[in-house]
């Protein structure tokens, strides 16, 4: 059984109180739980927050909410002790990102079937680069892969290099991934990953999957051609909306 959890900050130095901003009549927390209910993978879906707002707003639409403690550091962490409070045995939990209002069920569902697969650890999505801007922004992570579909690195630089080729045909000349924000977890990883303490890489890139690689566990990757729309910004709600069409 698969366990999705939502973490939800009501603090956010750039947008504060983001789960509960109205979004075309709706809370965004409750789009995206009602989003990830959709999936045909997910046992239960439940919110992990740290505050009384956001869990009596979740409450109050239908939804589960567990209070978790302030100082977690990660959603990782979060999810780690909404996962010992279900008090379910569940075999598997994805972490679905809070402000991604929109998420397609389809993507937890490709997520869900390649977290079951016998030899994964842990598993992420990725989406192809499909134009210089996205490729160089350091706002979008890059990954690179092995032959088995495993990541080998996440950056926010461009890796790997190509020599020889001008910088803007780099994205028509090798197939390049940006990460998906959506993690998927053995519990007995979960349970592990998060005793871990910050690596040197995780620090510099300031990127947690690095630590869990620097570690020696494994990544499993899947390709989604479903993109996604992070909010997290108010400027960002009207951007969304549009490529959206709403």
């Amino acid at each position: 059984m698969i366990l999705g959890v939502i973490p939800a900050r009501y603090a956010s130095s750039r947008f504060p109180g983001k789960p509960l901003i109205d979004i075309k009549g709706m809370s965004m927390i409750q789009r995206v739980y009602m989003q990830a209910k959709k999936s045909g993978m997910l046992a239960e879906v439940v919110v992990a927050t740290d505050d009384e707002r956001i869990k009596k707003h979740v409450e109050e639409f239908g939804g589960i909410a567990f209070m978790t403690q302030p100082e977690h550091p990660s959603g990782t962490d979060r999810c780690f002790e909404a996962l010992q409070k279900s008090g379910v045995s569940y075999s598997h939990v994805i972490n679905i990102q809070g402000d991604e209002p929109f998420i397609d069920p389809s993507q937890i569902d490709l997520l869900a079937n390649v977290l079951q697969e016998e030899a994964t650890e842990l598993a992420t999505l990725v989406t192809s680069v499909d134009s210089y801007d996205l490729l160089f922004s350091e706002g979008e992570v890059k990954v690179t892969l092995n032959s088995n579909m495993e990541a080998l690195f996440f950056s926010r630089m461009v890796i790997p290099y190509i020599k020889g080729v001008d910088r803007k045909e780099w994205y028509e000349k090798f197939t390049y991934y940006r990460h998906v924000g959506l993690y998927g977890y053995r519990s007995d990883i979960l349970e592990k990953i998060t005793q871990l303490k910050p690596s040197s890489l995780e620090i510099a890139e300031s990127l947690e999957q690095l630590r869990w690689l620097e570690n020696g566990f494994k990544i499993k990757v899947a390709v989604t051609g479903h993109d996604s729309h992070c909010i997290d910004t108010p400027e960002d709600i009207d951007r969304v909306l549009g490529l959206m069409g709403l």
